[in-house]
């Protein structure tokens, strides 16, 4: 079986505001209402491993 490229084309991006810094940032999904969104450096601090 030959490995086939999957092309979706660009993500739709959404502004947020990050619910621990209050820093504007942007997602690739649309964010649930009631579930906090965090920026890219403060995901990284609330991460499971």
């Amino acid at each position: 079986m030959a490995f086939r490229e999957r092309s979706f084309g660009p993500r739709e991006m959404h502004k947020v505001t990050c619910s621990d810094c209050g820093q504007e940032t942007e997602v690739p999904f649309k964010p649930k209402e009631g579930r906090p969104v965090y920026c890219r450096e403060c995901y990284q601090k609330h991460r499971k491993f």
